[in-house]
């Protein structure tokens, strides 16, 4: 059966197995803030912070 006579379900399900799942199902705002510490940018570069540059 050619790929544009098939039903759309299975199109989904074929390039579900091809691609996998590209897009989350909600996005970032509609999910709960999973950052209890602070970002995590800044608390890598606090981490990571050359001793030079003096502490803050």
């Amino acid at each position: 059966m050619a790929e544009e006579q098939k039903p759309d379900w299975e199109r989904r399900r074929r390039l579900a197995e091809v691609f996998g799942d590209v897009l989350p199902d909600t996005t970032s705002d509609e999910r709960a803030e999973e950052r209890p510490g602070g970002d995590d940018r800044e608390r890598w570069y606090r981490e990571n912070r050359p001793p030079h540059h003096g502490s803050h």
